[in-house]
């Protein structure tokens, strides 16, 4: 009897152990949204056909504000600490067995303390580098910035902002950035030999319809679709043209024969772009009031895959209120780039640690509740993702799947 009555115990004390545990994707309730698109099963809000799960990478470095870095901006003309304000978001690029980051640092040139008076600064982009994706060398000076140059009604005094970066099979860099004249965010090109010297093409849009889409319209996140070949993530013609997703209130498509200047799909009317995955109004949607390009798009073999931003204004199942920053995936089909084929219910990565939930800048943009993904590469056999945390720093992720 005393035998039987410890093998009791031990097995109530395993029970109680098990339900303490997270709970499984599996043992979601019957009410739960379904995810759509192909059949599989959910691992951490990740599709059959999606990527990770991905977990935070602790030992990894973040990319921090500086308040000591002096850059002489050539517009004010005098030394700027280009990076003391804020670090916002970054792209990612793998060359040489060397992971490369091109980070959004913001300076505090358009605030005043003394005032009390914080607002968005002028954004560059810097550059930092790694042997291992973990560990990294920043640079003194930004590697694109506003100047006096073609591009300076465009880009002052917002700044060039959100990059993401893409390679051609004959090794030329490609950055899709925003250039920001602190009134309208517009989809603005670049291109490198050597990601340390970039040349500035112009607006992305600028030669369709008369420059309509260079005006008064919003254009920003521009991902490109591209081939994985190992470690290269190369941009794909299809159908003999170069395709782009690019937005955030709902992602639209463009095109281009050379990667430089580029034309919206328009809608039936031939007015409007064409949105190809509109936001998802209303509870229970991560995405309810930005859906927007993360990282570039690139061909699998179900599909174009495409890690994307969402915003909501609260998240009652994470205990979060304000507006909150999550990132699903997203999967279009390889036949018709407008049609969704694929695209998560739920958020696949969201605000965690104390960094992704508290802003600790003082810019008046600055938002608490964000972890911002605009880049994935493939580096040492992992998947890795650097993501913007609260509009403060850039953290990593990792996935070994």
């Amino acid at each position: 009897m005393k035998r039987i009555i410890i093998i009791l115990a031990i097995l109530l004390a395993h029970a109680a152990m098990g339900s303490s545990q997270p709970r499984d994707a599996s043992d979601a309730p019957a009410s739960a949204k379904p995810l759509v698109g192909h059949p599989g099963t959910v691992d951490a809000g990740v599709p059959s056909w999606g990527l990770g799960p991905f977990v935070r990478d602790e030992g990894a470095d973040f990319i921090r504000t500086n308040p000591h870095s002096v850059f002489k901006c050539p517009v004010r003309k005098k030394d700027v600490h280009w990076e003391d304000q804020a670090i916002l978001c970054a792209a990612a690029v793998v060359k040489n067995d060397k992971v490369y980051i091109f980070y959004r640092a913001e300076d505090s040139t358009l605030s005043q303390p003394a005032a009390g008076k914080y607002h968005w600064g002028t954004s560059r982009i810097g550059i930092a580098t790694s042997e291992d994706g973990r560990h990294f060398q920043r640079y003194p000076d930004p590697v694109l910035y506003p100047a006096e140059d073609e591009m300076k009604d465009s880009e002052w005094p917002g700044g060039c902002q959100d990059p993401r970066v893409v390679e051609t099979r004959d090794g030329i860099f490609v950055m899709t950035y925003t250039a920001y004249d602190g009134k309208f965010p517009r989809l603005a090109i670049a291109t490198s030999t050597d990601l340390f010297h970039w040349k500035k093409q112009g607006l992305a849009f600028r030669q369709q319809l008369d420059g309509r889409f260079c005006r008064d319209f919003r254009s920003k996140s521009g991902s490109i679709v591209c081939k994985r070949e190992g470690d290269r993530f190369i941009a794909e013609k299809i159908n003999g043209k170069y395709w782009m997703y690019f937005g955030e209130f709902g992602i639209s498509l463009a095109s281009s024969k050379t990667l430089v200047n580029w034309e919206i799909a328009l809608d039936k009317k031939g007015e409007q772009p064409l949105l190809v995955a509109p936001m998802r109004k209303g509870e229970p949607w991560f995405d309810q009031e930005t859906t927007e390009s993360g990282s570039q798009a690139f061909i699998t073999g179900d599909g174009i895959f495409m890690i994307y931003d969402g915003m909501a204004p609260q998240r009652p199942d994470l205990a979060l209120t304000g507006k909150i920053w999550s990132a699903g995936q997203i999967l279009f089909d390889l036949k018709d780039l407008t049609k969704v084929i694929g695209r998560t219910d739920r958020d696949f990565f969201h605000p965690e640690k104390d960094y992704e939930k508290q802003n600790v800048t003082k810019g008046a943009g600055g938002a608490n509740n964000v972890t911002f993904i605009s880049n994935l590469i493939y580096f040492g056999g992992k998947w890795r993702f650097y993501y913007g945390c609260a509009d403060s720093r850039v953290a990593c992720a990792v996935s070994t799947k």
